[in-house]
């Protein structure tokens, strides 16, 4: 059913009610769709980025274990207390037989919620303990608040 012609195009009377697009309605329908499945999903989402962040400082302890299971074997001891991790990346003061680094930035000395692990020679020299105090930088813990050691 044609009206007129406008430049060529045959407009229809249902051109000219304006039928497309969308509702108001129909705009707060899909949103509220959307908000339902985003409550549902971010509680799991974020429970997984704390499972991971935790697997994460795990795995970056395995390693700063294997550098300083390299460092040992380089200078017949670990690092001290007061040189800490850092003995890893550049050599300490003094130190002849420093054949590193053994990381390769200091970067990997923070756990994944930034803070620098914990490192301690243990009191009769034969090993060292790193930790980290997970999330909340308290000792013990649940979830993603869990100290991580070796």
């Amino acid at each position: 059913m044609q009206i007129f012609r406008l430049f060529g195009r045959a407009e229809t009377k249902r051109d000219s009610e304006g039928e497309a697009g969308f509702t108001l309605v129909e705009l707060l329908v899909v949103l509220a769709i959307i908000a339902l499945i985003a409550t549902l999903v971010a509680p799991q989402v974020l429970r997984y980025l704390g499972s991971a962040r935790t697997s994460a400082a795990k795995a970056q302890i395995k390693n700063i274990e294997s550098a300083l299971e390299l460092y040992y074997v380089d200078n017949a001891k670990y690092p001290s207390d007061d040189e800490g991790l850092k003995a890893l990346v550049t050599a300490p003061a003094g130190d002849t037989r420093w054949n590193g680094p053994y990381l390769k930035t200091t970067s990997g000395l923070n756990d994944p919620w930034g803070k620098p692990y914990a490192y301690e020679l243990k009191a009769d020299a034969s090993g060292v303990v790193i930790r980290t105090l997970g999330r909340d930088g308290k000792p013990d813990g649940t979830g993603e608040d869990q100290d991580v050691t070796n």
